[in-house]
């Protein structure tokens, strides 16, 4: 019997089986597609207190998420680093002195400080502004932190694999029923067909968009889950400005819009907040909400963009907790954590953000108080790969330069951002590039997708070109379709 039986492989999901298991509990987590399939690889990336929701008076989630922003970027360093945000005051909108004593509650609301506080800047004599359009004379500049959402979710799961859980993609829980010292689940693996039944003394649902559907039907809990989901997507284009900072643009509908630095070659741009009333499952983007996009852009840079620009783009379903706001953009982003002890437990997880998922972890199992929990740790403890001296990124990529000089610059960036101190492990006794074995667009190498499916559940191109990577954004069909033989013709070992 575990512990502890977790559904949903999302950030929090696969947050709390880490804390979970690094305290002791016997963890099994059950994913029914792969590791940050849905929301939590649908994000704008960014690891931050979130300065809009000073405006709905979050101040608890706001100081909360700035204190865990400077924690996680000592424990991820790879996957974590700072970027400077560039805020234009916009004549008719929110009057500059509202944004500067937003930003002032910014800086002040967490007494840590490891990155340089807000500033105003003169956008017309200083080079942020020189991509954007003339009228926009005065801004701000402030500091928040960049994060890879998708490999910060396998990370979280590989840890919670190596400190003991067991962690199954593609595995559905069909269903679960409650008995005297437990849940009864059953099981079925969409890879083998086959079905099983294991036991748990309590259940984590942490199944995002689906929370409310698992509840009832899968769970057979008599509730009434106060979900709201909200649709989110984003834009990528090519890069229309030089710089490595970002820019966030308020808009005429009091929404704010960001535009940021993305894979070196790319503009990331968004995000949309728009009412999603059908069934959980994957989305995309609408015509509408690129338009919007794209007209968010046009009303403060000098190049214009539109629709034929776009060279990719993705949409999550965010599965917020129903405040009763009107307006989706103003629904809180706050985590609601609701447990139901009519017999064995069940915990189900609302709402939250990818920055706090740390501390909703930490709160998850307060509330569960299983037997023989030991004290929380995840607050002092790297993530895999993060275990960099001083948390210091640019060291530690020297070394691995240094130790493998063969690496062209940008695989060597790459993989360093990528996997930390756990590139070592990837690239072994590798002295050429051709140790690497086959090459594949965009620099991967068969090496580096099988050590992905060994260690970190990667099963198909999208995994790998998706979630463990971003290479999809320069992989042809003809690329796929080679990576796909390549997939089809090893057996899947895993570690």
């Amino acid at each position: 019997m575990y512990d502890l039986l977790v559904i949903g492989g999302g950030i929090n999901g696969a947050g709390i089986a880490r804390d979970a298991a690094g305290r002791g509990l016997s963890v099994l987590l059950c994913e029914r597609g792969d590791l940050a399939e849905h929301t939590s690889s649908a994000s704008t990336k960014l690891i931050h207190g979130g300065l809009r929701y000073l405006e709905q008076y979050e101040f608890r989630l706001v100081r909360e998420a700035l204190a865990e922003r400077e924690r996680l970027m000592r424990l991820a360093p790879h996957i974590i680093w700072p970027l400077r945000f560039v805020l234009p005051h916009d004549s008719g909108l929110r009057p500059a002195w509202l944004l500067r004593i937003g930003l002032f509650l910014y800086d002040h609301l967490s007494r840590l400080r490891a990155l340089p506080g807000s500033q105003s800047v003169r956008l017309s004599t200083e080079g942020v502004g020189a991509p954007l359009q003339p009228r926009l004379t005065r801004g701000f500049a402030y500091s928040d932190c960049w994060v890879e959402d998708s490999r910060l979710v396998v990370l979280n799961a590989l840890d919670a694999a190596e400190r003991g859980a067991t962690i199954r993609t593609r595995t559905q829980v069909e269903s679960a029923r409650r008995e005297e010292s437990g849940w009864t689940a059953t099981l079925h693996d969409s890879e083998t067909g086959r079905r099983e039944r294991v036991r748990a003394r309590a259940i984590v649902n942490a199944a995002g968009p689906w929370v409310a559907q698992t509840l009832l039907r899968t769970l057979s809990v008599e509730a009434s889950p106060k979900v709201r989901l909200v649709k989110g997507s984003h834009i990528v284009t090519r890069k229309f400005y030089e710089g490595d900072h970002a820019y966030i643009l308020q808009q005429p509908d009091r929404r704010i819009v960001f535009a940021i630095p993305y894979e070196r070659d790319f503009t990331l741009i968004g995000t949309t907040d728009v009412p999603y009333e059908a069934g959980p499952g994957r989305v995309t983007i609408s015509p509408e909400e690129t338009r919007y996009l794209c007209d968010c852009i046009n009303r403060s840079f000098a190049k214009a963009i539109g629709p034929d620009d776009v060279v990719w783009s993705y949409s999550g379903v965010r599965p917020l907790y129903d405040d009763a706001a009107e307006n989706a953009s103003a629904v809180t982003r706050d985590y609601v954590l609701e447990l139901d002890a009519d017999g064995p437990k069940v915990l189900s997880v609302f709402g939250g953000k990818i920055t706090t998922y740390r501390r909703l972890a930490e709160h998850a199992l307060e509330k569960l108080d299983l037997p023989g929990l030991k004290p929380p740790w995840t607050g002092n403890t790297p993530l895999p790969g993060g275990d960099m001296p001083e948390s210091d990124f640019e060291a530690f990529q020297a070394g691995l330069r240094a130790a493998y000089p063969f690496l062209p610059d940008a695989l060597a960036r790459r993989l360093a951002r990528a996997y930390g101190t756990r590139a070592e492990r990837l690239l072994g006794d590798a002295r050429s590039l051709s140790d690497l074995g086959e090459s594949f667009d965009g620099g991967l190498t068969a090496r580096e997708v099988d050590y992905l499916v060994r260690v970190e559940w990667a099963r198909s191109p999208d995994d790998i070109l998706w979630r463990r990577t971003k290479l999809g954004l320069r992989t042809g069909r003809a690329g796929v379709a080679r990576l796909s033989r390549h997939l089809a013709g090893r057996s899947i070992e895993v570690d």
